[in-house]
This record gives C-alpha cells, sequence and structure tokens, in this order.
C-alpha cells in the first residue's frame, strides 16, 4: 500500500510541476506553499504520517472577453488510480449553469482512461466548454436586472460536529467564511458548532468545501431560508463571522476531550433569536439556569 501511495505522490508532484510551468504568472495557481514540500518530504520517509491532500485552484481566462473560470483540484492520496475531486466555478455563472458546467466536467473526466493523470484535460475543458454556460448566465443576468423587483434569498446553514480543535481546519473554516461573505460563528471545543448565513450558493460551497477531504463527524443539522425583496444583509442574524469559545465544565487543562458550557451557548443563541436551534443541535430543550 505505501508503495503504491508513493507512486501516487511522485506523479501528483510531476503532474502540478507541469502546470506551474504552463500557468506561470501570479495568481493563475493558487497552491499552499507548504502543500508541495510536505509531499517531499513524505516521499524521502515514507515511514511518517501522510502528508494533507494536495488541494490547489487554477484561474482560467474563457473567450474574447477572458471571463475568469477558477477550477478547484483535490487530489486523494491514490490519485490517479481514483478520481480527483475537481469542481468549476465563476461570478459569471448562475448556479444552475454552474451545476450544468460540473455535470459536464465529471462527465467529460469518467469518460477518460482510469489510472491517468486527467488535470490538464479539465483545464482544457474547461476552457473548451464553459463559453455557452457563461453566455446563457450573461442573458439571464440582463433578464433579471430587467425585472422591478428582485427577490433574494437569505440562507442560514446549522452545522453540528463532534468536536473541533485543530487550528489548520479553524483557520480553513474563517478563511473561507470570509472568502463567501458569510456571517455566523464557530464554536470551538466538544461539541464543536458552525453557523453559517449568506446567499445560497456561497453557504453550499462553504459546506463543500470544509466537509472534504475526510471530515466524518460533520453534519448539516438544520437550513433556514428567508425571502427578501430587500438587502438580504438585513436580515442576518450576525454582523461578522465570530470565534465563540466558551469556559469548559470541569479542571482540565488543555486537554482536548474538555466540554463547552452549553449554558452559556444557550444564552448566545437565545440573544440572536435562534434560542429554538439548541433542541435541534443536541435533541433536548435548553433551559437556562436560575440566577
Amino acid at each position: 500500500m505505501a508503495v503504491a501511495v508513493k507512486e501516487c505522490l511522485e506523479l501528483q508532484l510531476l503532474e502540478v510541476e507541469m502546470l506551474l510551468s504552463m500557468f506561470p504568472k501570479k495568481g493563475e495557481i493558487n497552491l499552499d506553499e507548504d502543500a508541495v514540500p510536505s509531499v517531499r518530504r513524505y516521499l524521502r520517509n515514507t515511514d511518517g504520517a501522510l502528508p494533507p491532500q494536495l488541494e490547489y485552484s487554477i484561474a482560467i481566462d474563457v473567450g474574447e472577453a477572458k471571463v475568469k473560470v477558477e477550477l478547484q483540484v483535490l487530489l486523494p492520496h491514490m490519485y490517479p488510480q481514483v478520481a480527483p475531486e475537481i469542481f468549476a466555478r465563476s461570478n459569471a455563472l448562475h448556479r444552475q449553469q454552474q451545476l450544468q458546467l460540473n455535470t459536464g466536467l465529471t462527465s467529460h473526466i469518467s469518460s477518460l482512461d482510469s489510472g491517468e493523470l486527467c488535470i490538464y484535460e479539465a483545464v482544457q475543458w474547461v476552457k473548451d466548454n464553459s463559453l455557452p454556460y457563461l453566455e446563457n448566465g450573461l442573458i439571464c443576468s440582463e433578464s433579471a436586472s430587467e425585472e422591478a423587483i428582485v427577490k433574494e434569498t437569505l440562507h442560514r446553514m446549522w452545522i453540528y460536529s463532534h468536536h473541533i480543535y485543530r487550528q489548520e481546519l479553524r483557520k480553513k473554516i474563517f478563511d473561507c467564511a470570509k472568502k463567501l461573505n458569510l456571517t455566523g460563528f464557530c464554536l470551538t471545543g466538544k461539541p464543536g458548532v458552525i453557523c453559517v448565513e449568506g446567499l445560497q450558493e456561497n453557504c453550499e460551497e462553504f459546506w463543500r468545501v470544509i466537509r472534504y477531504p475526510n471530515w466524518k463527524h460533520i453534519s448539516c443539522k438544520h437550513v433556514e431560508n428567508i425571502e427578501t425583496e430587500g438587502n438580504v444583509d438585513n436580515h442576518r442574524l450576525f454582523h461578522a463571522f465570530e470565534d465563540l469559545q466558551f469556559q469548559a465544565h470541569g479542571d482540565y487543562g488543555l486537554r482536548n476531550d474538555y466540554h463547552m458550557d452549553l449554558g452559556q451557548f444557550l444564552e448566545f443563541l437565545k440573544q440572536h433569536q435562534s434560542g429554538h436551534i439548541f433542541q435541534i443541535l443536541f435533541g433536548v430543550e435548553g433551559k437556562l439556569s436560575d440566577k
């Protein structure tokens, strides 16, 4: 197994180096600066723990107008023996056009020979096939702008995890929420709770990003939709994305098995008109102790 993983990671590095040579301009490929070095360190000593999965994005210019389509890539350790996770997104696409584009992209990648490197194939397919979706998106945007009343929906997701501790995971959560203009909070500890609110496509993108590659003990417990004819920001319960931490029960020091004070959490929820969520998250009715 270790030999198979080693061979796959070597092929992944070769492909990344090829892509970097093809997209040399700053901002064309967004790759964490320690991603490639961590893989190389593992290849020098395969007795250690596996490195983080390679994850990067490629900014692709489409058409004469050079509209940007971003191809997001996540490589399982056994890629190319198993399929990569790839997703194309663009601010110029509505959700339906983006879904159709990705359905076509997935179908094309599935038709290729298994076991072969395919990220460049995905890039080329996006270049050659995105324009019709982008043109349809432009037509839809022009039609929508002519309507007298434009309705928008505020989407709110309540996400539960057994625990949230790791700094790199928390960084990913906060970076993603900021990038997608989402408000809400992340409750660190055990249990872990995340709330995000904003445009529906942004909330769904957040959910897609944070739960991969292998966050097992996480689930979206509840979703709220509020349709409005005005600005969705007027219906947000939170004004920023907060780092929520409460004092733990008991004298546990720095151990990673402490439980958050759920009484304080319930009080926080009630302050934000969300006390009913406590029962949805934990299966029991929340009650504040008498003071």
